[in-house]
């Protein structure tokens, strides 16, 4: 009865099965973050759900706070109201606004409003946006 049988304690798996790199697209990273963020303590489980680390959505929900992770997917249109003038009593009427006056307001991503004049050179503003949308 000197029947042994050897059992090895290492297991080879093969290198299709585990050890490779998942490559994310911006659009898929995207989703990932913005779901989330949904709700309180929603980090751990979305990186479970996804096999992800908490570290890498970490870091991916940094980078899309920061501007740096941007798909085709956040890229939306922005709801625009106009409202009429206000009704201008009889006996005083304003006098027209020159150029210089008329300002724009801008509501942003993070829940600031920034208040421009029009006249406001387009290069200034596209430096001036990133440092204000920052979290």
């Amino acid at each position: 009865m000197s029947c042994a049988t050897i059992i090895s304690p290492i297991e080879v798996l093969s290198a299709d099965d585990l050890g490779r790199r998942r490559d994310w697209s911006d659009e898929e990273k995207v989703r990932i973050v913005e779901e989330s963020l949904q709700g309180f303590r929603q980090g751990s489980a979305t990186a479970r759900r996804y096999g992800l680390s908490r570290s890498l959505l970490t870091t991916w929900r940094r980078q899309y706070r920061s501007g740096l992770l941007s798909a085709s997917v956040s890229t939306r249109f922005v709801p625009l109201s106009l409202s009429p003038p206000a009704a201008a009593s009889c006996d005083m009427t304003a006098p027209p606004r020159s150029e210089d006056d008329k300002t724009i307001e801008i509501g942003l991503p993070n829940g600031r409003r920034l208040t421009i004049p029009a006249s406001l050179d387009p290069t200034i503003l596209a430096r001036l946006l990133p440092v204000l949308d920052a979290p």
